[in-house]
């Protein structure tokens, strides 16, 4: 089979799998990923995410992580099922942490595929989600895939902003897709504008010492009176700049995929209640879920500050 044939299976393949859009882009340095990576970080951008100032040779260069790419398919899972209810009994979880770690799924559903091609073309390659040094959504935007917004997430036309990313990186070439040039954002900055803590102020550029997502799931230890403020009601993670954003108000799509859904019973339980959650029963309600990134001390912690906001 010629590589267009190949390229077409594997997309129809991914397909029969549950994702949502496909792209093949052709692997090449590009200076301006380095040059973008070091900058941010060098503004202390990253925050306390020191491993993010790691392996920058492998993510601005995707030959030095796999030598032998010649093609990087990148694949789009859309994860949307609704977006967080206005309620101070209940507090708000990020609708990406729903349901089972999308590391999970995403993995299996890639290794599926990287299976398939070995076994059907003997094609070698290895699969990467969002904790390999890969910049998945420069890979995504070269693949077609969409385009980067201000919010600094990958919007699609057909599902916005919510879908997960992954790439496979293979050592044979493929037919490439064409890069997304367009940026539809336009002149539009309501992400800029509702975000609550300055967070996007510099457009295309986020700052993980303001993000509320960050702040909630990533930082140790106690948050600032203004902070807390701030995160108004949000436990684990933030919507706000993709709840307002118009291509997602406009064009988001439930997903298929009820695991990404699996324990919206747990996280809408009564604030006061989850805040009497034991060690145990954290780990075990929230095994397997993105949720358990941000730890026992610091749910609980969250847990505690958003019912401090509601007594205002």
């Amino acid at each position: 089979m010629n590589s267009q044939s190949i390229s077409e299976e594997i997309k129809k393949y991914s397909f029969s799998i549950g994702f949502s859009k496909v792209g093949i882009a052709h692997p090449q340095l590009y200076s301006s990923d380095e040059k973008y990576l070091k900058d941010w970080i060098s503004k202390g951008y990253n925050s306390e995410m020191k491993w993010m100032e790691r392996n920058i040779e492998k993510r601005s260069n995707v030959f030095n992580y796999y030598p032998e790419v010649k093609s990087i398919i990148s694949l789009a899972l859309n994860y949307y099922h609704g977006t967080a209810e206005e309620n101070q009994e209940i507090g708000k979880v990020s609708n990406y942490a729903w349901g089972k770690d999308y590391h999970i799924i995403m993995k299996e559903k890639m290794g599926d595929i990287l299976n398939h091609i070995k076994n059907s073309f003997d094609i070698n390659g290895i699969c990467c989600v969002d904790t390999s040094p890969v910049l998945d959504k420069a890979w995504a935007q070269r693949a077609g895939i969409g385009w980067i917004g201000k919010h600094t997430n990958l919007i699609s036309k057909e599902f916005g902003s919510w879908i997960f990313l992954g790439e496979i990186l293979v050592d044979t070439e493929l037919q490439y897709d064409n890069n997304f040039e367009e940026d539809l954002c336009g002149t539009c900055t309501l992400c800029i504008d509702e975000c609550p803590t300055g967070a996007l102020d510099e457009a295309y550029t986020l700052d993980a010492n303001k993000c509320i997502s960050y702040i909630t799931i990533e930082h140790r230890g106690e948050h600032s009176d203004d902070m807390r403020k701030k995160i108004d009601n949000w436990i684990f993670g933030c919507d706000i700049c993709q709840e307002v954003c118009p291509w997602n108000i406009k064009f988001s799509k439930y997903s298929d995929e009820e695991l990404f859904n699996n324990k919206k019973d747990i996280i809408n339980k009564p604030l006061s209640e989850l805040q009497k959650i034991s060690k145990e029963k954290f780990k075990e309600d929230f095994k397997d879920s993105p949720i358990s990134r941000t730890k026992y001390d610091g749910f609980v912690r969250n847990i505690k500050n958003v019912i401090e906001n509601n007594k205002v």
